[in-house]
């Protein structure tokens, strides 16, 4: 039996940087790669309950997403997901670095199912983004299934 149709996952982000009274400072949106451990841990969910995905994380690593990726190319901050939902296909994690975490010229970003190490679930890299000791910023990431 050939399949025509093949379901394909695809994630995008969404950053926004505020300062230190609440104002905008800077706002994107940026693709991302599902990676391989990822992808395994999204085939275990049909079968099993594997740890959910529960903490974002952020970096200043450079080089570009590949699929074997399984951590951040040089981890700055995490923070706990504030929420996670799902609805038509498209699951959605929010998680928001208060000020003193994740300083620094951040280039990456990345989902996981542990305050520390966890499975991957995807890797995003992008223009740096200067996060200030008195910034915050927040990531609202979409992973939709077609």
């Amino acid at each position: 039996m050939l399949f025509k149709d093949r379901p394909q996952a695809r994630g995008a982000l969404e950053i926004t940087l505020f300062d230190e009274h609440g104002n905008v400072k800077e706002s994107r949106s940026i693709n991302n790669l599902l990676v391989t451990t990822g992808l395994n841990w999204m085939a275990a969910r049909f079968v099993g309950t594997p740890t959910a995905m529960s903490h974002m994380a952020v970096g200043s690593g450079a080089v570009a997403p590949a699929l074997g990726n399984a951590a951040l190319g040089a981890e700055l901050g995490r923070a706990a997901l504030a929420s996670q939902t799902s609805n038509n296909n498209v699951a959605t994690y929010s998680a928001t670095f208060a000020a003193g975490v994740g300083t620094g010229a951040l280039t990456e970003a990345g989902i996981f199912n542990a305050g520390a190490g966890g499975t991957m679930l995807n890797r995003a890299t992008f223009a740096v983004v200067n996060k200030g000791a008195l910034d915050t910023m927040q990531i609202v990431w979409t992973v939709t299934q077609n």
